[in-house]
């Protein structure tokens, strides 16, 4: 059975022994019901792993850092996902999915059509939420890493965000482009360093004045596939499709 790993945002050096946050020790003594001198992994999205192990302090818990471990399972090139607010739980899963497969950095969009509209403090609520869902993700898929997830704002304002950079891709998805997605990425497997910067509609789709702003940032308009998918679904799928072209898989 593989060690239970765990997400520690402190500083983790071999030797050392660190007071595990109140929520991570309520899971591993509470739910899980570990004992002292169990055995697990600890990542700080710094790179790497540290084999830890379980010691109790009084009513504390707290683990001692036994190894260091530096392997990483992030795809060769950095993926952003430039989402539009999706409605219900389905921003909760598009972020699991998005970490799960990859993705480097979730750009949450509030798109004109987002049936979704967030601001003040349910805004800050929900942006933690997706952060903590995203550190889930990673300790459950082996990542070392940590996706990033951004205030959303709005499509112009994440365009013009990008700095300058000749190996970014960016590619925008319209199912009346008739381009597909072996033409936006011809180019892209022959750069020794590159980033995929995929722009994914909501339930309503863009509208043509954010079409037309993706197109003058130089986004490249593509169709993927005959069929239309989901919001929820059409950026794990374009995540997945591209990495397989590419070899990253």
């Amino acid at each position: 059975m593989s060690l239970p790993r765990f997400f520690c945002d402190q500083t983790l050096e071999t030797g050392a022994t660190i007071d595990l946050e109140p929520d991570t020790a309520h899971y591993i003594g509470r739910v899980l019901r570990l004992k002292a001198g169990a055995e697990l992994w600890l990542f700080n999205g710094q790179g790497g792993q540290f084999l830890a192990s379980l010691q109790q302090n009084g009513k504390a818990l707290q683990a001692q850092i036994l190894s260091y471990e530096p392997i990483e399972r992030e795809l060769p090139q950095r993926i952003t996902v430039a989402q539009g607010l999706a409605s219900g739980n389905k921003m909760d899963w598009i972020t699991e999915k998005s970490a799960e497969v990859g993705v480097s950095h979730l750009a949450p969009i509030a798109a004109r059509h987002s049936v979704l509209q967030l601001t003040g403090e349910r805004l800050t609520k929900r942006v933690s939420h997706w952060q903590r869902v995203a550190q889930s993700a990673s300790e459950q898929c082996g990542r070392n890493r940590v996706m990033g997830v951004s205030t959303p704002q709005s499509l112009e304002a994440f365009l013009h965000s990008l700095p300058t950079d000749p190996h970014r891709r960016i590619i925008f998805c319209d199912p009346d482009a008739s381009n597909n997605l072996d033409s936006a990425l011809a180019d892209v497997a022959h750069w020794p360093e590159a980033e995929l910067v995929l722009l994914i509609g909501p339930e309503g789709g863009w509208s043509e004045i954010e079409k037309a702003q993706a197109l003058e940032a130089g986004a490249f308009s593509m169709r993927f596939g005959e069929r239309i998918l989901r919001t929820e679904t059409a950026a794990i799928a374009l995540v997945s499709a591209c990495s397989a072209r590419l070899g990253w898989l």
